[in-house]
């Protein structure tokens, strides 16, 4: 089992961080690996939405939001691979200095993936950090 976990401060309202980092249809715009980002369904706080990869794999994925407990739940539908499992905990704090975001991500890959679960947290802790840095510019920009 893999776990990540990277954090940035965004000067910013909570409500507009919120509101922003969990608009899906947005999202293209603030991963730099997304080319497409959409919402499949939205029922209650449960959005169901397929991402598409730049090198042309999409897949669904599930989120809970739970705005006013200040925290966001996800987990990969389908396909799962190269995943077993995949599940992610976007946790917003207030801050002297902003909105404190933290991305969790818990997963496992499956055995014939590329990459195994030690490379696998390398390069999600690398696109993180640049998408969190993304996230930042974006929203304090307006």
């Amino acid at each position: 089992m893999a776990h990540t976990v990277n954090s940035i401060v965004i000067n910013s309202s909570y409500e507009n961080v919120f509101d922003k980092s969990n608009d899906i249809n947005r999202w293209k715009e603030f991963f730099n690996e997304y080319t497409n980002s959409e919402v499949i369904e939205k029922t209650g706080n449960k959005i169901i939405f397929r991402l598409t990869h730049q090198n042309g794999n999409s897949w669904t994925s599930y989120r809970l939001l739970f705005k006013e407990d200040k925290f966001a739940y996800a987990c990969r539908m389908e396909p799962m691979f190269p995943f077993e499992y995949m599940k992610i905990i976007w946790l917003y704090r207030e801050t002297s200095g902003g909105i404190e975001m933290t991305w969790i991500q818990d997963f496992k890959m499956d055995k014939n993936a590329k990459f195994d679960d030690k490379q696998a947290e390398e390069a999600i802790n690398k696109h993180s950090s640049q998408n969190l840095i993304r996230f930042k510019e974006i929203i304090e920009a307006g």
